[in-house]
């Protein structure tokens, strides 16, 4: 069954944490809610900005597109796990991302923050 939506009108959390709802209208103007797991909710998120990318790239025709978000504010937190640090990226309007930082990559990561950007690389706007 394919369905068009045509509009997202509400997203919610399950009380017990263990599942979303996504409600949308359809092409139609149906009302419809997909519920999704934690775990399909976990895999639908480490899927969409690998097509949302896809997407751009493909409406543009060009492979070196990215959509990027602008970096409103960051943290850095130790993790329980003294061989981790977390790191969260935020943007204006409220959305993250937190990975874990292996001891071994966090060096690199701050001196890759701190190199002198590449002159030969063409920026876009969009």
């Amino acid at each position: 069954m394919d369905i068009d939506a045509q509009a997202l009108t509400t997203c919610e959390v399950a009380a017990d944490g263990g599942a979303i709802s996504l409600g949308f209208v359809d092409s139609a103007g149906n009302p419809a809610t997909i519920r999704l797991s934690l775990a399909q909710v976990g895999a639908l998120v480490m899927t969409l900005p690998s097509l949302l990318d896809k997407a751009l790239q493909a409406r543009y025709g060009d492979q070196s597109l990215r959509y990027a978000y602008p970096l409103a504010s960051w943290i850095v937190e130790q993790s329980t796990d003294t061989a981790q640090r977390m790191v969260t990226l935020r943007t204006e309007d409220g959305f993250s991302v937190c990975f874990s930082v292996p001891r071994e990559q966090q060096s690199p990561l701050g001196e890759a923050l701190m190199a002198r950007p590449r002159l030969d690389v063409t920026l876009r706007a969009n």
